[in-house]
């Protein structure tokens, strides 16, 4: 015990030489009384949250005219077409930001398409629409072609070739040259026809200044002019009433028609009957060459003794 005693007693002696005072960390400098200290952050060892950004991942993001050469070729043919009007080549690649000028495939590709035409003197390029006006007297023959071919001409169509198209059909069908038909929700043109039953201004002339109130009630001229003999005719026709319309009828033969009643067809319900007897199932017995041994397996099993 007493050399235990004594290395305690060293040990002692030696931490009371030993300076403990690098042990420490350093204290911080005490903040100034005139400046408030700042409240800990309780967020403080937390993954802040980026916001959010509205992107709309089901559509592929506009990135420009891309690397493939139909990719940029599709976009060189679209802007010639919004263009309404020739371009230099130089222009057309300064807008489409495409390689159109350098790139000779693409080249190629642009100057080979059917809706590119390409004029050697100007040395100008533009889009090839499907019809080629500029005024309203050209539109009308326009509609007058394809009147006389069995169908009208989308006005749509006619804007693409020409963006005062819309406003000279409005002018033509004022003037009774053209037949427009009209979506119903909103008015707006889709069709447009041309009017081959417009009278002639000869014959108007002739009938004196209300003629074209008396052929047409919109007053734009339509129609032709028709004899007296059969307008008077057309007028003494009277419609009879209901009553004096089935003795009419029946006196020339004739009966009304009358619509056929709807047939009601009745649900379908559960069929009633008897219920089949439900069918025991015969069990195969297997293992029959156990009866040569004197085992019967359709009987319970005894055991011998018993």
């Amino acid at each position: 015990m007493s050399s235990l005693a004594k290395d305690a007693a060293a040990f002692k002696s030696t931490l009371q030489h030993v300076s403990t005072a690098s042990w420490h960390s350093s204290a911080q400098p005490v903040a100034s009384s005139s400046q408030p200290a700042t409240p800990p952050d309780s967020d403080t060892g937390k993954k802040k949250k980026r916001p959010k950004a509205n992107v709309v991942y089901s559509q592929p993001a506009d990135t420009g005219t891309g690397t493939n050469v139909n990719t940029q070729l599709l976009y060189a043919i679209n802007h010639l077409k919004s263009n309404n009007g020739p371009m230099r080549l130089d222009d057309l690649a300064i807008k489409t930001q495409t390689p159109i000028d350098t790139d000779k495939v693409l080249f190629e590709k642009f100057k080979a398409h059917e809706r590119v035409e390409f004029d050697p003197r100007t040395n100008l390029y533009s889009f090839k629409h499907d019809y080629n006006f500029r005024s309203k007297a050209a539109l009308l023959t326009e509609i007058q072609r394809a009147t006389r071919r069995g169908g009208g001409i989308s006005v749509r169509t006619l804007k693409e070739s020409w963006k005062e198209a819309p406003a000279a059909v409005e002018e033509l069908e004022k003037e009774g040259e053209v037949f427009v038909t009209r979506t119903l929700k909103d008015g707006q043109m889709r069709m447009v026809f041309w009017n081959e039953l417009k009278a002639d201004p000869a014959e108007l002339a002739d009938e004196g200044p209300d003629a074209v109130a008396k052929r047409d009630a919109s007053g734009n001229g339509t129609g032709l002019s028709v004899e007296k003999e059969f307008h008077d005719l057309w007028h003494k026709l009277v419609v009879p009433n209901d009553v004096d319309l089935l003795k009419q009828l029946q006196s020339g033969g004739l009966q009304e028609t009358a619509s056929e009643a709807p047939v009601i067809k009745t649900p379908m319900g559960k069929r009633k009957g008897k219920k089949s007897a439900t069918r025991q199932r015969t069990t195969r017995l297997t293992n029959t060459h156990l009866k040569d041994t004197g085992i019967d397996l359709s009987k319970d099993y005894v055991a011998p003794g018993k």
